[in-house]
């Protein structure tokens, strides 16, 4: 008795490997299947076949669209029944989608990105006063903060305001006796930072020193109260 394997490479190729070689052989009987009536049995049980070795796709909105659009695909569109969504054919399935345009924008200072010259143009919008200087004073912060991310290093006032000028189209001018507030705004939180710091380890030193003398009190306390059992 002699045995001959088939190996897959001498299979056809699978065209959803998902569902195996079982359903697309299922699949294939049901295409040269003569017989309208049982071909459509056939085709609906294969559906229901793929629904249960498939449970993750009851997740998926409409599941059983996607299942018989599964079925004609591994049947290279070839399987003639009724179904009851839209049958699907080779040119919808196979249609490349339309490019997708990729904004093209120029950018003066790219580690600004391109939020700040937003920004900036919706700030030179508004009327002079201090609304207008603290959005400014703000935005300057922000723009040597950024600087410092991704250039690698922290722009200095004066470059602050040229940039600041400079993608405003002179719209925003900030003189040097104006207050710029953006200008120890950096230092300030730095220091808040350390300040924060010390008084946070102070406080914690002065809990422990407390703490530690509060048990060692309550230690000689029960110590001279012990009496022995008589």
């Amino acid at each position: 008795m002699s045995l001959s394997l088939e190996y897959n490479t001498e299979r056809g190729k699978l065209i959803i490997s998902e569902y195996g070689r079982i359903i697309q052989h299922m699949i294939e009987v049901a295409v040269a299947e003569p017989n309208r009536e049982k071909r459509q049995t056939i085709a609906n049980e294969i559906i229901k076949l793929m629904g249960q070795l498939n449970p993750h796709l009851r997740d998926v909105a409409d599941y059983k669209h996607k299942l018989w659009d599964h079925m004609f695909v591994m049947s290279d569109f070839k399987l003639d029944v009724d179904s009851p969504y839209p049958i699907p054919t080779i040119e919808t399935v196979k249609a490349k989608p339309s490019p997708m345009g990729y904004p093209q924008s120029k950018i003066k200072f790219r580690f600004y990105g391109k939020i700040v010259p937003k920004m900036i143009e919706k700030i030179s919008e508004f009327e002079e006063g201090t609304l207008r200087t603290s959005y400014i004073n703000a935005l300057g912060s922000f723009m040597k903060m950024s600087s410092k991310a991704w250039n690698f290093e922290m722009v200095n006032d004066e470059e602050v305001m040229t940039h600041l000028e400079n993608m405003s189209n002179g719209k925003i001018s900030i003189n040097e006796s104006e207050d710029l507030q953006f200008k120890n705004m950096q230092q300030r939180k730095v220091s808040a930072i350390g300040e924060d710091k010390y008084s946070s380890g102070g406080g914690n030193r002065n809990n422990n020193q407390n703490r530690n003398k509060f048990n060692k009190n309550n230690k000689n306390r029960n110590f001279k109260n012990f009496k022995p059992r008589p």
